[in-house]
């Protein structure tokens, strides 16, 4: 039987329920200058600032369409977004019933080498008062990176590697919005990496050790 003549047990077509658009929308991170900091385009029509995204179109994978918005809108190519989360909130959308299907990538700034014509990065606290519900996309991509990074050493690799014990640190204190006390993170994190060779001098006390991620 042809799928158009499917019927479902109340004798309904599926073209008699009412279908949501499908957006795709995505959170890119990274560190600029000592501050977490996201991805945003400039509308073409309205002129304001939002998360890449676009329309899912017909045949098209979810996937390939996050690729596409990001070629598209913000110059940028040779990412790999993870899916994070539906955001499926009937109004969240004042363009009507949109489903948003949020991705997440977390790379080092050398990574974005954006069009700065039509896209920034700026610190996640500047980043508010996004249209289409995207405040609450990046706040909980925010939440997910900051968990990934809680137990793991650097996990999305933007420090450069090898690196001290200190960067390391300090990387996740600016992702996390938290100070850390040395000797505590110490203890979590260097058995969870892998010693380099060399030392650098980071002030004027004896060298530091060098690590990489394990």
């Amino acid at each position: 039987m042809a799928d158009t003549e499917y019927r479902d047990p109340s004798g309904k077509h599926l073209a008699d329920y009412p279908h949501p658009s499908v957006a795709v929308d995505t959170a890119v991170m990274t560190v600029v200058d000592g501050e977490l900091s996201v991805l945003q385009v400039r509308d073409a029509v309205d002129g304001d600032w939002r998360l890449p995204g676009t329309f899912v179109h017909e045949g098209e994978r979810l996937a390939d369409s996050v690729l596409r918005s990001l070629r598209e809108k913000a110059g940028v190519e040779g990412l790999a977004p993870r899916q994070l989360h539906v955001f499926d909130d009937p109004a969240r959308d004042s363009r009507g019933w949109v489903l948003s299907v949020a991705h997440l990538d977390v790379v080092p700034a050398a990574a974005l080498a954006i069009d700065s014509g039509r896209a920034r990065l700026v610190p996640i606290a500047a980043a508010g008062a996004m249209v289409h519900a995207h405040d609450d996309i990046l706040e909980y991509a925010v939440a997910q990176l900051r968990e990934d990074h809680r137990e793991r050493p650097d996990p999305h690799g933007l420090l450069a590697e090898p690196f001290t014990m200190t960067e390391l640190r300090r990387l996740h204190e600016v992702v996390l919005g938290a100070e850390l006390q040395p000797d505590t993170f110490r203890r979590a994190m260097v058995g969870r990496l892998v010693v380099a060779e060399g030392k650098r001098a980071e002030g004027p006390g004896k060298p530091a050790g060098l690590y990489r991620r394990g």
